[in-house]
C-alpha cells in the first residue's frame, strides 16, 4: 500500500512516515519547505519527498506510482482554502484522512495494544519516559511522539511488540479518535482555545477520552478538576502527588519527576513490575530535545508556551541552579498571539525565582487576523516581578547578553517555540 503524507517535514507527521514504512508500507509525501526532519527520514531510507504542493506535482506522482492513501495534518485540517493536493486526490476517489484513521488500522492490523498518554503538558516528557522503561527492561515496544529522543527515532515499529505508545494530542479533538487500551493523563489546564470555547469545553473532551480508554492514570488534581470520583474501580487510578515514593527519584523538577512516577506506574500497570523496580531505571532518563535540553554550559532550551509548563522549567531550572549556587536567567518566547489573549492574565508569578527575563516577541502560527498583536511592553506588566523583564530582540544584542551572562555564571534557561524561525533554533545556531 502506497500512503503519501502531506505536511512530511513536520514533527508528528514525519514520525508517522517513518513508522509507516517501517511497518511495511510504501511512503512518499510532500512539503511547503525544507525542515529539521526531513534529512532523518532521507538518512533512513524516505527519499520520495517533494518541496511541492501543487495539483500539478501529485497528479504526475499518482500517474507513475498510485497513490492508496493521502494522510494530512491537523493544521491542514484548519484550512479554510482546500490545499490542491487533497483536491486532486478527492478528485480522483483516493483515500485522504488525518493521522488518528491511519494509525488506527495500523494498531487493528497488526494487533497492538494503546498506551495512550494525553494533557496539556508533560506529554512528550512522559510518553519518552514510558519508552524509556520499557527499552530498559528489554521489552519490544512500538511508540510515536512529538520529540526527539537520544535513544531512539521519533517513532518505531517493533512486529515483536504487545503494545504502542503515543503521544496523543488534544488539539483538534485528535485524541477522541482512539480508544486505548491504558491511558496517562499527564497533567491538565485550558489550552487550545480555538478549538474549546470555554474551561468546560476543554474538560468535557478529557473526560470523553477517559470513558474511552480501558484503563486510565490520572493525577489527584486533575481527577478533582474533572469531577471525577475514585470509585475503586478497574477503569480509574488516581495518584496522589504527595505519595513519598516519588522522592526516590532524582530527576530534577518536581514537575518531571511527577511525570517520571506516572511513567513507571504505566509500566507497572503494563508489566507486572512493581514500582520499585523501576525507579533506577527512570532516574537514568536521559531526556529529550528541548525539555531542559543542555545546549550549552549553563545555557538550556525548554519547550513552554503555558504559565504551567514555565512553572515547570522554572522548578527544573531553580534545582539545578541552587544546587550549583547560581541565578536563573529566562529569555521567553511566547507561543501564538491567540494564545496570549487567554494567558496574560495568569502569567504572574510563572517565573518566580528569575533575577532577569529577556521577553522576545511572540512566535506567530495559526492565528486569528481579528485580535491584536499583544507585544513584549502589552505582556510584561502581568507579571509580579515584572520589575527585572524587558523586552528584547532575537538578535546579536540579545546575543551578547546571553554570552556576558554565562561568562558571569548564570544558568540561563529559553522558555521557547519550535520551528523554523524560533528562539530556540536561533540558539542552536548561535550557540549549540
Amino acid at each position: 500500500m502506497h500512503i503519501y503524507f502531506s505536511g512530511i517535514g513536520g514533527s508528528g507527521i514525519s514520525a508517522l512516515a517513518l513508522l509507516a514504512q517501517q511497518a511495511g508500507f510504501e511512503v512518499s509525501g510532500s512539503d511547503m519547505q525544507e525542515t529539521p526532519y526531513l534529512p532523518m527520514l532521507r538518512d533512513h531510507g524516505i527519499t520520495d519527498i517533494a518541496i511541492d504542493q501543487s495539483y500539478e506535482h501529485i497528479e504526475q506522482l499518482h500517474g507513475a506510482h498510485p497513490i492508496d492513501w493521502y494522510v494530512y495534518s491537523s493544521a491542514l485540517a484548519m484550512n479554510q482554502t482546500k490545499p490542491d493536493e487533497l483536491r486532486f486526490c478527492e478528485d480522483q476517489n483516493i483515500h485522504t484522512s488525518k493521522r488518528d484513521e491511519f494509525l488506527n488500522m495500523l494498531f487493528e492490523k497488526k494487533n497492538q495494544k494503546l498506551v495512550a498518554l494525553a494533557g496539556t503538558h508533560g506529554k512528550s516528557t512522559t510518553t519518552a519516559m514510558v519508552v524509556w522503561l520499557c527499552k530498559s527492561l528489554g521489552l519490544p515496544i512500538s511508540y510515536s511522539l512529538g520529540a526527539k529522543i537520544s535513544f531512539g527515532g521519533p517513532s518505531y515499529f517493533d512486529p515483536e511488540s504487545q503494545y504502542f505508545v503515543y503521544e496523543c494530542d488534544e488539539f483538534d479533538r485528535n485524541f477522541l479518535a482512539f480508544h486505548p487500551h491504558l491511558s496517562g493523563i499527564t497533567g491538565l489546564s485550558w489550552d487550545h482555545h480555538e478549538i474549546f470555547p470555554t474551561p468546560e469545553n476543554y474538560n468535557d473532551a478529557f473526560r470523553e477520552f477517559i470513558a474511552q480508554s480501558e484503563h486510565t492514570l490520572i493525577w489527584q488534581a486533575d481527577a478533582e478538576r474533572l469531577e471525577l470520583q475514585d470509585s475503586k474501580s478497574s477503569t480509574l487510578t488516581i495518584l496522589d502527588s504527595t505519595n513519598n515514593s516519588i522522592d526516590q527519584l532524582t530527576l530534577p523538577g518536581r514537575f518531571n519527576r511527577e511525570d517520571a512516577w506516572l511513567a513507571v506506574e504505566l509500566v507497572a500497570n503494563m508489566t507486572g513490575k512493581p514500582s520499585t523496580e523501576l525507579v533506577s531505571h527512570i532516574n537514568r532518563f536521559p531526556g529529550l530535545t528541548q525539555r531542559m535540553e543542555l545546549l550549552a554550559p549553563n545555557l538550556y532550551t525548554n519547550y513552554a508556551h503555558t504559565p504551567e509548563k514555565i512553572k515547570g522549567g522554572m522548578d527544573a531550572a531553580l534545582e539545578i541552579a541552587r544546587a550549583n549556587k547560581q541565578d536563573v536567567v529566562v529569555i521567553y518566547e511566547p507561543l501564538t498571539n491567540r494564545r496570549q489573549h487567554y494567558i496574560k492574565d495568569e502569567y504572574k508569578d510563572s517565573f518566580a525565582g528569575a533575577v532577569k527575563i529577556y521577553w522576545v516577541p511572540t512566535y506567530l502560527a495559526r492565528e486569528d487576523p481579528n485580535l491584536p498583536l499583544l507585544d513584549a511592553a502589552d505582556l510584561i506588566p502581568y507579571l509580579n516581578n515584572a520589575a527585572i523583564a524587558e523586552p528584547a530582540l532575537i538578535d546579536e544584542h540579545l546575543k551578547r547578553a546571553i554570552e556576558q551572562h554565562l561568562e558571569k555564571g548564570d544558568l540561563v534557561v529559553a522558555m521557547d517555540a519550535s520551528g523554523k524561525g524560533s528562539l530556540d533554533e536561533w540558539l542552536r545556531q548561535e550557540f549549540a
